[in-house]
């Protein structure tokens, strides 16, 4: 599948923040996006995922053009810079959600193995980006968007979650920060 956004204008009290972008993602590719603080790469992710609205835009999925916001197709998950899975739900809730298995996850992160029962708000702020970045990653859907997935992670983590994107990317269309 390929999904493109295109002719976005973006603008915050008269500031252009963006203008003129086009950004695709391809089934079997990883994307890149590149850009310093506050130049609006979250912003671009918001606005492609459908979260945020636009002066203009233009989202496409294989050419065709989207009349309602990407997430309502449910082809797309998001993993925004913050947390979103509210404190007090228990992972085995979660795992259940996102449809993930909870074997799969504890067979490559076995330090969560007595954390099934938990709730999310007992986690620490690298176990809670870990859970987070994983179901996003190994969820059903076919477009991840991944803004700074590897903010507060350990270095062989990081690695971890590099091998399961690449494995993933064979049938998901990847976008990064």
């Amino acid at each position: 599948m390929i999904f493109e956004i295109d002719n976005i204008e973006l603008n915050f009290s008269g500031r252009n923040v963006l203008n003129g972008i086009y950004l695709k993602a391809e089934t079997g590719k990883v994307t890149g996006l590149l850009g310093t603080n506050g130049s609006g790469k979250s912003c671009l992710f918001e606005l492609f995922f459908g979260s945020m609205k636009a002066k203009y835009k233009l989202v496409r999925v294989d050419s065709n053009p989207l009349t309602k916001p990407l997430f309502k197709t449910k082809k797309v998950k998001f993993l925004p810079q913050f947390n979103f899975i509210p404190n007090s739900v228990k992972l085995s809730v979660v795992f259940e959600l996102y449809k993930v298995n909870w074997e799969s996850f504890v067979t490559v992160f076995e330090s969560f193995i007595p954390y099934r029962n938990s709730k999310f708000k007992e986690l620490s702020g690298g176990e809670r980006r870990i859970l987070e970045t994983y179901l996003v990653i190994k969820s059903d859907s076919e477009f991840i968007l991944l803004d700074e997935p590897f903010s507060h992670l350990s270095p062989i983590n990081i690695n971890l979650f590099k091998r399961l994107i690449a494995e993933e990317k064979k049938n998901k269309a990847v976008v990064i920060t």
